[in-house]
């Protein structure tokens, strides 16, 4: 008769840190395999920067040489971002990139009837420019307040391992509208790159060579680099010829016009599209989408401290990073980038998928993403990969996130009704009222809150239509309400509040310290 299994051979101990990580947040791949990674990051980070000019700068009377030049400053400003807030930020390995969570607001911008009116494509391109820049410049007050003074660090002490558990899941299933929908627009490649790329990084992960797991490491551009050529192949082939527009775009390598727009040598600049002008309106609507921003970057924050082997960032180091990020928002109004900035979900997923969480890594791929973006027909050739292909990378990457996220749960009592409530609760709501928001503007072409005052409906329409705030707003509130007294075990916070602060944890200032001994002018919280 077999004998009962022990209570350890039936439950795993919850883990401050992932296991199979070989190089976490401080320590370095060599620096052949860093530049390699940090150009798989660069090559992820390109698909969100190549898809929002692509989406809005047609829409506000843009030129296909205009859309490069958005591009390549998106590019720039996300470089100069990502440095910034690797080097005095959290100090977590995330690049900065461009942000859905702002396109209310903007299209709000570009149908103003004032900038409609305009005759001149061209004239209308760069009156609806400069009128974003404002409202990015005077939003972007929103994070740099909430973080310089602590604000955003002091309400974080309301979230419990519970209440992240909804927000961070959702950070990655939120953006489920960008995966398999958007394969869908190009089968052919689209499922192929899905199934490649999932079978290097899991089922070949073992493939050596000299000690280095070249499939799981570099999965990414071994796969891109197949479907690409094939994707090249089936183009010059003529197989796309006399089919529908649509698919053309999804499916042709050829059909964004970026090489042959972009310029050999471009320096972005600030204020290249001339002054900034200002609406309170427009402001106000884009200060939701800065404060959606936050929310997005606050779970993105939590998820790439667990995929680098890090402790949750403290109260003090997140206020630093939101801060930081304020002054990229800023640098997009400055610049111009048609959009504000946030972390690039899908990066924070690569560091899961490579199992490489190393900072040094992350700072070389903002060093790849100035200098393509400053030479501009070798970065429009690699942003020439049809969509379709990162969006069958983002499937696996935003899945990767969502269940870090779910990983939380290990802190919590899941046999509380109570906790069961809030999680299902959160993240049902969380998916659903954003789908409502979106299917109401697809059939109506505006959004359910549609009142005279149009700053009041960019405001309600940008906050709920992303899941990640709904579900903050829907966990924290039910968290902290419902028997909050009593419950503190169950929520986890005997395992959080070490981590609250900085010297909560003899780790943090190993993982968080300020670079060049700065923490000497800037004591930490």
């Amino acid at each position: 008769m077999a004998e009962d299994p022990k209570p350890e051979e039936i439950t795993h101990q919850p883990m401050d840190q992932l296991q199979g990580f070989e190089y976490c947040i401080d320590s370095n791949p060599s620096w052949g395999e860093a530049i390699a990674l940090g150009f798989q990051h660069y090559i992820l980070a390109l698909g969100t920067a190549v898809m929002i000019p692509t989406l809005l700068v047609p829409l506000m009377g843009g030129s296909d040489g205009d859309k490069v030049r958005v591009f390549q400053t998106l590019l720039f400003v996300g470089g100069i971002n990502t440095l910034v807030q690797t080097l005095f930020g959290t100090r977590l390995p995330t690049v900065i990139g461009g942000s859905y969570a702002f396109i209310v607001p903007i299209m709000s911008i570009i149908n103003d009837s004032s900038l409609r009116e305009i005759a001149d494509p061209h004239l209308r391109f760069l009156q609806t420019m400069r009128a974003i820049q404002g409202a990015l410049i005077v939003a972007s007050s929103v994070q740099i307040i909430l973080g310089y003074s602590q604000l955003w660090g002091i309400c974080s002490r309301f979230f419990s391992p519970l209440g992240m558990v909804p927000v961070i899941a959702l950070v990655g299933f939120g953006l489920f509208d960008k995966g398999f929908p958007m394969v869908g627009g190009c089968v052919e490649i689209g499922v192929p790159m899905l199934i490649l790329f999932i079978g290097f990084s899991q089922y070949l992960k073992n493939l050596q060579a000299k000690h280095l797991p070249i499939m799981e490491r570099f999965a990414l551009l071994i796969s891109i680099t197949i479907i690409w050529a094939y994707a090249q192949l089936l183009t010059a082939s003529g197989a796309y010829k006399h089919r529908p527009n649509l698919t053309q775009i999804h499916c042709r390598t050829d059909k964004a016009n970026l090489i042959s727009s972009a310029p050999w040598i471009k320096i972005p600049y600030p204020l290249q599209w001339g002054a900034p002008t200002f609406d309170a309106g427009h402001a106000f609507g884009m200060m939701a989408a800065v404060f959606v921003s936050l929310i997005e970057s606050t779970g993105a924050y939590k998820a790439a401290s667990r995929l680098a082997s890090a402790t949750p960032p403290p109260a003090y180091v997140l206020s630093r990073g939101i801060g930081w990020q304020g002054i990229g928002v800023l640098l997009d109004g400055l610049f111009g980038t048609g959009t504000g900035s946030t972390v690039s979900i899908e990066n924070v997923g690569l560091l899961g998928a490579t199992r490489v969480g190393s900072r040094r890594v992350i700072q070389i791929a903002a060093g790849f993403m100035i200098f393509f973006s400053i030479l501009g027909k070798f970065g429009a050739l690699f942003a020439s990969i049809p969509f379709t292909m990162f969006a069958a990378v983002y499937c696996v990457l935003f899945g990767l996130v969502a269940s870090v996220g779910l990983s939380f749960l290990q802190f919590t009592n899941m046999n509380s009704m109570r906790n069961l409530f809030i999680v299902g609760v959160a993240l049902f709501l969380g998916l659903s009222v954003p789908e409502y928001f979106r299917e109401y503007t697809a059939a109506s072409l505006h959004g359910p809150s549609h009142t005279k005052a149009g700053w009041f409906n960019d405001f309600i329409n940008t906050i709920f239509s992303s899941s990640p705030t709904v579900a903050l707003m829907v966990a924290v509130f039910l968290d902290n309400t419902l028997d909050y007294k009593d419950t503190a075990k169950d929520r986890g916070m005997p395992w959080w509040v070490k981590f609250r602060t900085f010297k909560g944890d003899s780790r943090n200032e190993e993982f968080y310290t300020l670079p060049f001994n700065l923490n000497r002018f800037f004591p930490p919280a």
